[in-house]
């Protein structure tokens, strides 16, 4: 654990990686607690239309004990995957425990992905066992004939066992609470996170259990060294991504600081603030976008809010947004960066060090950045090129699932590619340039344009299509698909609606395009891919020409 030395140098100096040849995240995040501090409070589960529940340390080892027991029941073992599409819950927080425990692999899924981003995942990675809610359920009905190795779904409301549905709490009541974890070592497997990719399907980042010791480092400076005293966490970022699972879930429970579960269906500043006030809320983890929407309610410090630290990532905090933060949450706040594959890496720590508006800020302790050339050079002070981070490095993915060569891809000379442009100043801050990799960054979600287009080529009247992100004042960027439409058929609002639509069921309300263009040509290179750099290019130029 990091303390407060006065200095970042000195917190570096004093670093040390101390990872353990056996370790499981589940053990050290929650069993660990329940034997130190049995009562001590582990989760509030907030939910707009019922009472609060409250689970103890012991609590969630009981109940992740009970799961992993129920799971093994139903043929889950080392080495395999369960899918957990659930939003902030006790049940989605007991499935990754319960599945780590058992050695398995958990995979997180955002429950606004649609038929075929489910559909793709579940295939790719094998996944036998899937919890979810009913909510969901009928989107993994319309696929499931299409899963074959899928023999299990475990639903968490009260249904009746229907086949291969099973009652997930109804079968909990009869599972016995005692269990042994699996001995695992620190190099196993705990989790796969898929991210964005820019052509065709996303990658699943297989992550070791000694990830945690990674992400650690940055996220202790990031709030001001937790833990700290009172400290409790919350973040509207959802557990499927890797930010909300290990930034702030898993990292904060190793601290054993409280979390408040709750995923409102629509972020709402208003109501934001209101839940931070009433649950005492000190740590967060926001995008920028939430801040920026933030901004339009009236009297801020009227809610009451006391926060102590306020975690930002997913896209650059200019000085505006820094010093509308200061002034209406009484909080500096921490800009940091990662990447699904290799996160926290970078980060700022107003408790010991400046903060540069718009700066990422410095190396996380532990962990060696750089900026490459495409000759493969390290390059000097002031001059932009892509972050690579130094391997080994225990935040960094053991490799893609299932794929081998965009392994091999993802490593040069030792170093991982982040894929991502940026700098290095005199001081060693970070600062972050563009995505080489032409992956989209909206309202703090990284989109690949790979997925966008190859859901939009399914529809009826699309033959070509292109993705790209486009200047937005609220999310930074916003998705802008060109469209080469099928003949006989022509352009018009109401087929602009239909394809959203399309996108919004397939994929994912976060992926839909905002801006559509029906063209009679896109611009494509000597072996027929699409130039996305030109089409982003030209809208930023035209952008620039029409301001007034």
């Amino acid at each position: 654990m990091h303390t407060n030395l006065g200095t970042y140098q000195a917190v570096c100096d004093a670093h040390k990686w101390d990872i353990p040849d056996t370790f499981n995240i589940a053990v050290d995040v929650c069993d660990r607690h329940a034997e130190a501090s049995p009562d001590k409070l582990a989760l509030i589960v907030v939910d707009d239309s019922a009472d609060d529940q409250q689970y103890s340390f012991s609590d969630l080892r009981r109940l992740s004990n009970k799961l992993a027991n129920l799971l093994s029941g139903h043929g889950l073992k080392k080495g395999d995957r369960l899918g957990i599409l659930l939003s902030q819950s006790v049940e989605a927080a007991i499935s990754h425990l319960a599945t780590w425990k058992l050695g398995a692999i958990s995979i997180p899924l955002f429950t606004l992905f649609g038929e075929d981003a489910l559909k793709f995942r579940l295939q790719n990675s094998s996944a036998s066992v899937l919890v979810t809610d009913a909510a969901n359920l009928a989107k993994i009905e319309a696929i499931r004939d299409q899963l074959p190795d899928l023999k299990r779904v475990l639903v968490v409301d009260a249904v009746a066992d229907a086949g291969d549905t099973i009652d997930f709490w109804a079968e909990m009541e009869t599972a016995s609470e005692a269990f042994t974890p699996l001995v695992t070592s620190a190099e196993d497997p705990a989790f796969i996170v898929y991210t964005s990719g820019t052509t065709g399907n996303p990658k699943g980042a297989l992550h070791a259990h000694r990830t945690l010791f990674g992400h650690l480092s940055g996220m202790e400076l990031f709030h001001d060294f937790m833990p700290q005293e009172n400290d409790r966490m919350w973040t509207p970022a959802d557990w499927a991504w890797i930010a909300g699972l290990m930034n702030c879930l898993m990292c904060s429970w190793h601290h054993g600081v409280t979390n408040v579960a709750y995923r409102a269906k629509k972020y709402d500043p208003q109501a934001a603030l209101r839940l931070m006030a009433e649950y005492q809320i000190r740590n967060v983890f926001m995008p920028p976008t939430a801040l920026n929407l933030m901004r339009s309610v009236a009297d801020i410090p009227g809610y009451g809010v006391k926060l102590r630290t306020i975690a930002v990532a997913g896209e650059p905090m200019g000085a505006e947004l820094l010093d509308w933060a200061r002034e209406n949450l009484g909080v500096t706040c921490n800009e940091f960066y990662g990447q699904t594959e290799c996160n926290l890496i970078v980060t700022n720590c107003q408790a010991i060090m400046a903060v540069k508006p718009g700066s990422m800020g410095r190396p996380a302790p532990g962990h060696s950045i750089e900026i490459m050339d495409k000759d493969g050079n390290i390059l000097p002070v002031g001059q932009e090129g892509e972050i690579v981070v130094k391997s080994p490095d225990p935040v960094m993915l053991l490799r893609y699932w299932d794929n081998p060569q965009a392994t091999v891809e993802k490593y040069r000379d030792g170093w991982l590619r982040t894929g991502d442009d940026g700098r290095k100043d005199a001081d060693g801050y970070l600062w972050f340039v563009g995505r080489a990799d032409d992956v989209i960054t909206s309202a703090g979600y990284r989109i690949g344009p790979g997925e966008i287009e190859d859901c939009l080529c399914t529809h009826a009247a699309v033959s070509l299509a292109a993705a790209i992100g486009v200047p937005d004042p609220v999310r930074t960027e916003a998705v802008k698909v060109f469209i080469l439409l099928k003949p006989g058929f022509t352009g018009s609002p109401e087929l602009e609606e239909d394809i959203r639509s399309h996108v919004k069921k397939r994929l994912s309300p976060h992926e839909y395009p905002r801006l559509i263009e029906f063209v009679n040509e896109l611009p494509l290179t000597a072996t027929n891919k699409i130039k996305r750099k030109d089409l982003r290019d030209a809208e930023i130029a035209k952008m620039k020409n029409e301001k007034p």
